[in-house]
């Protein structure tokens, strides 16, 4: 079940000039906290600190998104097409059109769970089933359900209804509990609430007893001192996956709540934790953003980041993370002014003044990490519909099942007892 946690009111969404700007701030926010993750990713805070002290900004010279901006903007794009009608032989459609039947870009597909996914794809396997591989628990839901909430403003339960029909595709168990978490989160963040409201609505999306709800707990308990607080009660030592969803959202949310929702300080505080910061700064990006707004992040930061470049899909160059906001906010009032956009050109939609700058390839995501003194003691354990033209639209496949090959997940059972 999930939890039955007193839970702070989540307020009504205010007007509509207010959740414009709140949108703009989740995706953007969740954009510039990935840019300023990506150098960072996989690593521990001794090595972060050995390298570059604390970081405190860009440490690039073109800083910019990853896969997680990419995908953020994927499914922000097929949610604002489709709006709460969206269905998984939506999100399959979209998959086999804009990432598994092309020529793939560098990151050929981006990490683990979206390999996995794209091979079963491939084999002819249809969802829920393309969903079983080895990294169906992974983060790489998480990174992309921010405008899950941005739609479903002011109503978490909704926000994470959503997210599990898109990641039903990719995503299983805690893969899943960590999207929704993110989505709820944002959705109550969109109307205004409280870091202590916002936390409170990801939590009683997820079951009680899930790993998802136990690391965010731990982080709620130790995010009143400070970032190595919460890294301590969230990262197993010595562990090796870093994509693990239930550890990125709780170190996301526990940055977010050790910041009480101030976006510098919230961002900051995930990048300099290390693990798969990229993603934990992204999420922790979102929440704030949705909190404060778009003009709570820095302009420096914010004029970095210019339209995808398609780096990891091809598919979706051109597109601005501040378009998807809009459309989204246009979407979830009726779709005013979105209904027949034409989103199939690359170009600077929404953008005016963003430097557009390249995606910059920051590693394998989920790399193995080794204990060093640093590291904590280890503990025992298609039917189109009103809305925006998307590029390649077609009708769900409708592809037979194969015989099913399901991959080794790790011991998630043995972590935690």
């Amino acid at each position: 079940m999930a939890s039955a946690a007193c839970i702070p009111p989540v307020p009504a969404p205010g007007e509509a000039a207010g959740l414009r700007e709140r949108a703009r701030g989740a995706l953007l926010g969740l954009a510039v906290g990935d840019a300023l993750g990506a150098p960072a990713e996989n690593m521990k805070p001794s090595e972060i600190r050995a390298r570059w002290g604390r970081i405190t900004g860009y440490v690039t010279d073109r800083p910019a998104g990853t896969d997680d901006t990419e995908y953020a903007i994927f499914s922000g794009l097929l949610l604002a097409r489709y709006g709460a009608a969206l269905t998984q032989a939506h999100v399959e459609a979209a998959w086999h059109e804009w990432i598994a039947d092309r020529e793939e870009g560098p990151f050929r597909g981006a990490g683990f769970s979206e390999r996995g996914t794209l091979e079963n794809l491939r084999r002819g396997l249809a969802a829920p089933i393309s969903a079983q591989h080895r990294h169906a628990w992974s983060d790489g839901l998480a990174m992309r359900a921010a405008p899950h909430g941005v739609f479903a403003a002011g109503r978490p339960a909704e926000a994470a209804r959503l997210a599990a029909v898109d990641g039903s595709v990719s995503h299983d168990g805690e893969g899943i509990y960590g999207g929704q978490a993110v989505a709820a989160g944002v959705a109550a963040a969109m109307a205004g609430a409280a870091p202590v409201a916002v936390v409170a609505s990801a939590l009683a999306v997820v079951p009680d007893d899930s790993w998802t709800a136990r690391c965010l707990r731990r982080a709620m308990t130790a995010a009143h001192r400070g970032e190595r607080a919460v890294r301590s009660a969230v990262v197993i030592g010595g562990y090796p996956w870093t994509d693990l969803a239930p550890e990125a959202v709780a170190l996301a949310f526990g940055a977010y709540a050790a910041a009480d929702g101030d976006f510098t300080d919230a961002v900051l505080t995930a990048v300099n934790m290390g693990r798969d910061a990229d993603t934990t700064a992204a999420v922790a990006g979102a929440l704030a953003g949705a909190t404060h707004g778009v003009a709570a992040i820095p302009a420096a930061w914010a004029a970095a980041i210019g339209p995808a470049r398609g780096t990891c899909l091809p598919a979706i160059a051109g597109h601005h993370v501040l378009e998807v906001a809009d459309l989204l906010t246009d979407a979830a009032r009726g779709g005013a002014g979105a209904a027949d956009a034409a989103l199939g050109a690359a170009g600077t939609r929404g953008a005016a003044g963003a430097a557009d700058t390249a995606l910059g390839a920051a590693g394998t995501r989920g790399v193995a990490e080794a204990p060093d003194a640093d590291d904590l003691p280890a503990r025992t354990p298609g039917d189109p519909g009103a809305g925006p033209v998307l590029p390649g639209e077609r009708a769900a496949p409708g592809r037979s099942v194969g015989v099913i090959v399901p991959g080794e997940h790790p011991a998630v059972a043995e972590v935690w007892p």
